[in-house]
């Protein structure tokens, strides 16, 4: 054991020790040394989950050509970020190894449910099982290696990004929450995004606090780079209220002004008085909107509320069966100043799945139906796993050209495991 620590201490050391965007480069270096192994790889997953890039060495490519995608479907790669389980191929089956001696180990990269990729060894010999732990444990340390790394330098990104992003796509992505999965205790919320050509303006977003945890979900009016400089307003909104401690009904007046504001502002000139700006909506109306659901749950109780500005109903799947939840629909933010939300409470219950989606996700079949189907379908899987197939079932069923975004985003309610006891004193809806 102490071995293993010390070890384990050495290597993120050296990683530390070398330049960001060498951290990968320096830990496959290690690894070989430490396995004898005869190649080592870390392979990232696209932005879409449909592929990986083989990003140890990519350094010396990055900047001067596109990165090289290895798509998922049917390989032990997938697989083995499916199932999160390490992969162990000896050759005594045929294959590749078969008669070498030599063996290949792929791992899992990942941090509390966010399938950043794969940690690929080839090694002299097959391995015992102090190895295979091992190799778990850096497969680990990976993760955080490219979690602090990635703040100070595009490879990962670029590695991420299989297809080139127009300047609207560039805005809307850096709206979304850093990691699209967070498995955590009482829950697993995971997201995905399948953005129209001409970028619809959805964002979907997450955040824990000690008490609880915050989702929301928003689709800007319009295409394009207007969309996206909307939804950056409605999110920066939200995301300004959440940091200040406040509330849902809160959260959800401050993205109604803002959009509201933005408006105004982008029609006439900057106005700063309050009765400025009301005077402009009462004469010129609405020039934007932004439809929108806000959730909180409790962990200390599971109780749940929420707002729905505009939006398309959710979704929840409970003992296999989904029911559309049919709430209060209040106006879309920046309709109206004089509007106020709703908090309304959702009836969410251990082992329940809810489905948060904008209307992107109905477009190739004008209801739910076939959605509703798939979600049941889908019950087993991770939501990680399943969201990616509801965005793809819509990528399919358009040909690949929605026309508009199409984005979920999925809550995995287990209970309340988490003890309040240390939590702030206030913040609820």
């Amino acid at each position: 054991m102490a071995d293993s620590r010390g070890w384990m201490g050495d290597l993120l050391a050296s990683v530390q020790a070398a330049p960001p965007v060498k951290s990968v480069a320096v830990l496959a270096r290690i690894l070989r040394e430490r396995f004898s192994a005869v190649e080592v790889s870390f392979l990232i997953t696209d932005l879409g989950g449909s592929a990986v890039v083989r990003l140890t060495g990519a350094d010396e490519a990055f900047g001067t050509s596109e990165p090289e995608p290895l798509p998922l479907a049917g390989t032990v790669y997938e697989r083995v970020i499916r199932s999160q389980q390490l992969w162990l191929d000896t050759g005594d089956h045929g294959g590749a190894f078969a008669g070498t001696g030599q063996a290949q180990v792929i791992a899992p990269v990942s941090d509390r449910g966010d399938a950043i990729g794969v940690l690929e060894l080839t090694l002299s010999a097959p391995p015992d099982h102090e190895t295979l732990k091992r190799i778990s444990e850096a497969a680990h340390a990976l993760a955080y290696v490219v979690i602090v790394n990635r703040r100070f330098t595009d490879l990962y990104e670029w590695g991420r990004r299989t297809k080139r992003l127009s300047l609207a796509s560039e805005i809307q992505h850096q709206l979304l929450p850093e990691s699209f999965t967070c498995d955590a205790g009482p829950f697993i919320v995971a997201g995905s995004l399948e953005p129209a050509a001409d970028i619809g303006g959805d964002t979907f977003d997450y955040a824990l606090n000690p008490r609880g945890l915050y989702l929301s979900l928003t689709d800007a009016m319009g295409h394009d780079v207007r969309a996206a400089q909307l939804a950056t307003v409605v999110v920066g909104a939200l995301r300004n209220a959440r940091r200040a401690g406040l509330g849902i009904a809160a959260q959800a007046d401050a993205a109604n002004r803002a959009v509201a504001e933005h408006a105004v502002r982008e029609h006439h000139a900057v106005l700063e008085e309050s009765a400025q700006v009301h005077q402009a909506l009462a004469e010129h109306g609405a020039q934007a909107m932004v439809t929108g659901q806000l959730l909180w749950v409790s962990f200390d109780t599971g109780e749940a509320i929420f707002i729905n500005a505009g939006h398309v109903w959710p979704l929840r799947l409970r003992k296999g069966k989904v029911e559309e939840i049919t709430p209060i629909v209040d106006l879309p933010f920046g309709i109206s100043l004089q509007q106020r939300y709703h908090v309304q409470t959702l009836d969410l219950r251990p082992g329940d799945r809810l489905v948060l989606i904008t209307d992107g996700m109905l477009e190739p079949h004008g209801d739910n139906r076939k959605l509703c189907e798939l979600i049941e379908r889908t019950a087993g899987r991770h939501p990680r796993d399943a969201v990616r197939m509801f965005t793809r079932a819509v990528l399919t069923a358009t040909d690949h050209d929605p026309r508009d975004d199409a984005t979920v985003l999925c809550l995995e309610w287990s209970g309340t495991a988490w003890s309040g006891r240390d939590a702030w004193s206030s913040d609820r809806g």
